[in-house]
């Protein structure tokens, strides 16, 4: 099982919030710490995805659960 280091809950906020608060929490972890995301916005299914091939970062997971998509994100060098 993967060890959160944090969470970021970004329900309620629309694109391209969601992956902006990502990646300032981001900076603040250590390599290799792993970001859990909450977010509601339909555009996050894309946009997380796509953040994370850009930055550099390992998306560990991606599911719906409660109306809400959940993201497990490793932070990358």
């Amino acid at each position: 099982m993967t060890e959160i280091s944090e969470t970021l809950d970004a329900r309620g906020l629309l694109c391209p919030l969601p992956v902006l608060k990502a990646r300032k929490r981001l900076q603040a972890l250590p390599e290799g710490a792993v970001l859990q995301i909450w977010a509601d916005d339909p555009a996050a299914v894309i946009d997380v995805p796509h953040f994370c091939r850009e930055a550099g970062h390992g998306l560990l997971g991606q599911e719906d659960r409660d109306e809400m998509q959940i993201y497990l994100v490793r932070k990358g060098g």
